[in-house]
């Protein structure tokens, strides 16, 4: 394997995947961007995740973004892979593929819209993990999917040799709390999905943030991040306190249509996305720049 459960922390971003007008993958703005990232000191990324759009890509595309996202990170930094679906057959299949790719990890999210049981959960991801030879994090977002994963199921999923940590997007921080002090840190970690909560996770033991924000503001994130990491608070909350208005204006629509409209109004993307998303209506485009320029990211003029 070529990542163990403590070797990725710190400040991962769901990378937005870059798209021309008519919805193709930009692959030129998605090469500028993983530059920017690694320049910028995010520890990490995941690409195709939700934010990534995973959903509407096909899998000759998902994989082929993962391996591009791979090529241009050359080990500078490892790269986690989205590679979940609601069919355990369908999983597996992509978690080869990406496994192909050279992902240094698997994100793979809750089945969706079936809503399994949690013994139905257990074995989706067993499978998947006996199949498989890659590190797997788990990703329990019930808010999107329709189904959570208890704190229960994953502490017996943590027993699985290469099931090396979870995404929690629950935000529920009380329960955070209790999966972490559940879980031997030697067998799984516990990465916060929730930007406004995330520093709260990492203080509590959680060893990094999956975050939209970062897209943005990859800087301040990862300095956030590492200052949450060795427990210095007031650092971390004073750098916290510059993007904490992102973190809520960010989902004034469905992610990712405002990060990708914020990095457009940064220069950094055009304006594609894919239906059944569509850009962010105007009456946010105000709202979404003032957080940008009260961030200290963008000039007011």
């Amino acid at each position: 394997m070529t990542q163990q459960a403590t070797d990725i922390q710190g400040s991962i971003v769901a990378l937005v995947t870059p798209m021309c007008d008519d919805g193709q993958v930009d692959w030129a703005s998605l090469e500028q961007l993983v530059e920017w990232h690694i320049e910028q000191g995010t520890h990490s990324i995941v690409a195709v995740g939700t934010t990534g759009e995973a959903s509407t890509l096909s899998v000759e595309e998902h994989v082929k973004v993962i391996s591009e996202v791979v090529r241009i990170a050359n080990k500078r930094i490892p790269i986690i892979a989205g590679c979940g679906a609601n069919s355990t057959v369908e999983a597996i299949t992509l978690t080869k593929h990406v496994k192909e790719a050279g992902a240094d990890a698997g994100l793979i999210v809750t089945p969706y819209y079936n809503k399994p049981t949690q013994e139905g959960l257990y074995r989706h991801y067993k499978a998947i993990a006996e199949a498989v030879d890659l590190p797997i994090i788990l990703y329990n977002v019930p808010g999107r999917t329709g189904v959570d994963m208890h704190n229960a199921t994953v502490v017996r999923l943590s027993k699985i040799a290469n099931i090396v940590g979870i995404k929690d997007a629950t935000g529920d921080i009380p329960r955070g709390i209790e999966l972490i002090n559940a879980l031997d840190s030697k067998d799984m970690v516990v990465y916060s999905g929730d930007d406004e909560t995330a520093w709260q996770l990492m203080l509590a033991g959680g060893k990094g943030n999956i975050s939209v924000t970062a897209n943005v503001a990859p800087k301040i994130m990862a300095e956030m991040c590492e200052h949450a990491l060795k427990g210095e608070n007031q650092p971390m909350q004073a750098l916290n306190a510059q993007v904490a208005e992102l973190h809520d204006i960010l989902f004034c629509e469905s992610n990712p249509i405002p990060v990708k409209w914020a990095l457009y109004a940064m220069g950094k993307v055009r304006l594609g996305i894919r239906l059944p998303l569509t850009v962010l209506d105007t009456q946010y485009h105000d709202v979404v720049r003032n957080a940008l320029v009260n961030a200290k990211l963008t000039s007011s003029t």
